[in-house]
């Protein structure tokens, strides 16, 4: 816990237009993954020999919807977080019962300008009030900008991913920060 700076809770809203991975539909359901970035150094190595290798941290699953390619989730997963500057990773996949899952796309996304608005003292803000603004862009997966915004006395983020090596979907998410007593904290990031 000496790391950790709070949760972050990643509501899946909904898949829109995925890609159909059975005969005519699919069983999608969303994993979302956070790594940490490593130095490996094997003690019969010189320090040249140092290789940086990804060490997954937490893993988390949302339910399966049967035959449908535009799923409505509406679940909370909440992750850990003790580095902000480590992009989230979520793939999409069709569930299968006798065979391995298809992959149906997948999408990065950066929380460092959410955890930045987090850190602000923004009470007081008039509800709705837009805190910064993430434009859509060939190095992020954002299908449209999204909004960091002060809401009901929190700040939010609404996203809208562009799932990669795949025909077509995109997934909506939402992004909201948990304070944990005995943390770290962000103040202190």
């Amino acid at each position: 816990m000496d790391n950790l700076l709070g949760l972050l809770r990643i509501k899946v809203k909904r898949g829109i237009n995925l890609a159909v991975r059975d005969v005519s539909s699919s069983d999608p359901y969303v994993i979302v993954k956070m790594a940490k970035q490593m130095l490996l150094l094997s003690p019969y190595a010189m320090v040249s020999n140092l290789v940086l290798i990804d060490v997954l941290l937490q893993k988390l699953k949302t339910r399966v919807v049967k035959k449908d390619v535009n799923p409505e989730w509406n679940e909370d997963l909440t992750l850990s977080i003790s580095d902000p500057n480590i992009p989230i990773h979520m793939t999409v996949y069709d569930y299968d019962m006798f065979s391995l899952d298809d992959k149906m796309g997948d999408a990065d996304f950066d929380i460092k300008p959410f955890v930045e608005a987090v850190k602000m003292k923004l009470d007081g803000l008039p509800d709705g009030t837009i805190v910064t603004k993430v434009p859509a862009s060939r190095t992020n997966c954002l299908s449209e900008e999204s909004c960091v915004v002060w809401k009901d006395g929190k700040v939010v983020q609404d996203m809208c991913l562009r799932l990669r090596n795949v025909e077509c979907g995109e997934v909506e998410i939402q992004l909201q920060w948990i304070n944990v007593p005995g943390s770290k904290g962000l103040m202190a990031h």
